[in-house]
């Protein structure tokens, strides 16, 4: 049996029908930049996100940049993040010109430690930027708090999060900005590249906008120099199909895990952690394995597809050498980046590919396959 970690095929096929109709739509309104399936899609969008604005981008890295950009951040700034995530997150801090500051992780949750990023501020800090990894919401109060201590800004990452909560609000929306990827393989993806920044400031949103479209809101009159970063109306009509199945497939998301969960009890691999405060959505499955690669190699062998998320932390990036960190700086995030072992958890896995998943690896786990 061959069970990749991401299906999109079997995503599209069960909305096949729908996703076709949107598409078709779309084409024959002769709409192909703006229009009002972008526009739908963004207040959809917020309402998810509980924010009163939502403006879509080309990409989520394009998100995390424009954020930042509309917030003021720029030369000489400080942003704290975390060295384990994917490399977009540091790389749009460098691109506003900022600089990247690492905190370790928590040694549960794999997200931002809030007292290592404490520990890391001084007077060049300008924002916190915390990534809800894997789906699992960040201590959003402990940051709360310490931006509010220190007067900086609290802008989420949330490009893996859509749809998760922390204490019943959703993510993306607690923060000063909030950012979202709509690339692929995310909860809820399109067909190639697309974001989307929220937030609950008009003047911020409006400077997100202004951003992405050349810095101009006439044609051919420009106010101040931006990029062109636009979601197309073919993403965006293709992503409102999908955004109605979006909660009951992060439901499945969570049986999945729970079903994982149970049947890795007491065995050498740790199951993610789930905060009690925070709503996981799952949008990868990552364990913890001594002996990953043994184990990944195994299952690869029966056909059950795996992901090493991440093989490098951040802080140890050749393109981020400059920063000067060294090896074991951070240890909780080594150790996670060594271990790191993401089993299939699509909304599209039936039960008996679910069994199969559990069954192989612990006859791996035994020596048995």
């Amino acid at each position: 049996m061959k069970i990749p970690l991401i299906d999109l095929r079997a995503q599209y096929l069960e909305l096949k029908t729908e996703i076709d109709h949107a598409m078709n739509r779309v084409m024959n309104s002769g709409v192909y930049i703006g229009g009002p399936e972008v526009e739908n899609l963004e207040r959809e969008i917020a309402t998810t996100t509980g924010t009163k604005y939502a403006v879509s981008v080309g990409n989520g890295t394009d998100a995390l940049l424009l954020a930042m950009e509309a917030a003021g951040i720029g030369a000489g700034d400080e942003v704290i993040t975390t060295p384990f995530t994917f490399f977009a997150t540091a790389e749009s801090i460098i691109r506003c010109g900022a600089v990247p500051v690492f905190a370790d992780i928590d040694e549960k949750t794999h997200n931002l430690s809030p007292e290592a990023a404490a520990a890391c501020i001084t007077p060049r800090t300008k924002a916190i930027l915390p990534v809800h990894i894997f789906g699992q919401p960040a201590d959003m109060d402990a940051f709360r708090r310490l931006a509010s201590r220190h007067g900086l800004l609290l802008i989420e990452d949330a490009c893996q999060a859509l749809g998760a909560a922390y204490k019943g609000r959703p993510v993306g929306g607690i923060g000063d900005l909030g950012c979202i990827s709509f690339f692929p393989t995310k909860n809820l993806g399109g067909y190639g590249d697309g974001g989307i920044v929220v937030t609950n400031d008009e003047q911020l949103a409006d400077k997100v906008r202004l951003l992405s479209h050349h810095g101009s809101r006439k044609k051919y009159f420009h106010e101040i120099v931006g990029c062109n970063s636009r979601l197309d109306p073919l993403q965006a009509a293709v992503l409102r199909v999908k955004h109605s199945k979006l909660m009951e497939w992060n439901e499945r998301r969570k049986e999945v895990a729970a079903y994982y969960n149970h049947t890795l009890q007491g065995t050498s691999i740790h199951p993610p952690y789930k905060a009690s405060q925070g709503d996981h959505v799952y949008h990868l499955y990552v364990t913890q394995c001594n002996d990953r690669a043994s184990v990944a190699h195994g299952l690869e062998r029966l056909g059950i597809s795996t992901g090493h998320y991440y093989p490098c932390p951040l802080h140890l990036q050749q393109a981020l050498r400059g920063l000067g960190y060294r090896e074991g700086e951070f240890p909780v995030t080594e150790q996670a980046c060594r271990e790191s072992l993401a089993l299939p958890v699509s909304p599209h896995l039936t039960k008996h590919m679910q069994n199969y998943v559990m069954e192989k690896l612990l006859d791996v786990m035994r020596g048995e396959a």
